[in-house]
């Protein structure tokens, strides 16, 4: 496994990482979360993201009694949280969600308790609150890392403009500030990473945990003919990803990307994820594997990796046709 450090920070993540948001307590229970997790850890991933969000708690919940169980040292693995959302969507009450310091902090010790840990290595803003000041948020954070709580913390979600707004307050008042985003990045998800970010990038440093590098399975090519029963795709709680990519255009090109993969003789999904880990500024891309063999199938990126030469690249690009156009101004 290559591990690549966490922008200007010390700290490794593995190139590829795993995580539980649609997977953990909604389609299944704790002997595959055990089975899945140690597979990861014995293949080298040192990093395991989750979220309040996730289930409810549940998935925080199932993460904690797997580690436990495991009882891997704990210097061996990097575990994160994200607090937004709340735990009850649409039945949080006032101060349940959002990004207050009320919340925040609340939320850092519940998913220390759900997750059975002393401290989080990564604690994410998991969207910007435009309701909370910035300097309610920086002072925040900068609190629970001086308590101990956390280690390094982060955004997912916010734009470039907010993360350095966010630096520019840490700055002010020699605060900690955000080190890591944890935005979308795939072949057809790409304007953060490839443009809004990098002036980022260039001035403070970000590292990046990219979420859905597969878009939520659509990159893998399963869903070309007709979505399994038992798939996310096929969930009600899923509808609008259905909406968001079985698209005629998107599924025209993603025919076109399995040939290549096939000439390429690697599977798309691990061309996909290898084509979203080429790109130097993402630190580790977040697999999100439910059964075994996907989890096999998505660590086979590494090897891809070396399939995609410059002439390589530039095929897929003249397949997509959607790359950033970038402002030289």
């Amino acid at each position: 496994m290559e591990y690549r450090y966490m922008g200007k920070t010390g700290l490794q993540l593995s190139l590829l990482s795993f995580g539980s948001w649609v997977t953990f307590h909604k389609q299944f229970e704790d002997n595959t979360a055990d089975t899945l997790m140690g597979m990861a850890y014995d293949a080298g991933i040192n990093f395991f993201d989750n979220a309040e969000a996730y289930a409810g708690g549940e998935s925080e919940l199932m993460m904690g009694r797997v580690l436990k169980q495991k009882n891997w040292e704990r210097s061996s693995y990097v575990v994160s949280s994200k607090a937004f959302f709340g735990l009850r969507g649409k039945d949080n009450k006032p101060n349940q969600h959002g990004l207050s310091r009320k919340h925040l902090f609340e939320a850092c010790h519940d998913a220390l308790k759900r997750l059975q840990l002393d401290y989080l290595d990564l604690f994410y803003c998991h969207r910007p609150d435009p309701n909370v000041p910035i300097e309610e948020v920086v002072w925040t954070m900068h609190n629970l890392i001086q308590q101990g709580k956390v280690l390094y913390w982060g955004t997912s979600q916010w734009s470039a403009a907010e993360i350095m707004e966010a630096h520019k307050v840490a700055q002010q008042y020699r605060l900690v500030g955000p080190t890591v985003e944890q935005p979308q990045y795939n072949m057809f998800e790409r304007f953060k990473m490839e443009q809004d970010y990098l002036p980022v990038f260039r001035s403070v440093g970000l590292g990046t945990t990219i979420w859905s590098p597969l878009a939520t399975g659509f990159l893998t090519g399963k869903y070309l003919n007709e979505i399994p029963e038992g798939s996310r795709l096929s969930m009600d709680t899923f509808k609008w990803l259905r909406e968001r990519w079985l698209q005629e255009g998107k599924i025209e090109k993603l025919k076109q990307l399995v040939k290549l993969a096939d000439e390429l003789g690697v599977s798309m999904a691990s061309l996909a994820i290898a084509w979203t880990i080429k790109n130097p500024h993402v630190t580790t891309a977040i697999l999100g594997a439910s059964k075994k063999e996907q989890l096999t199938e998505n660590l086979k990126a590494l090897d891809a990796l070396k399939v995609l030469t410059p002439e390589v690249m530039e095929r897929i690009e003249g397949i997509l046709l959607n790359k950033p156009a970038l402002d030289l101004n």
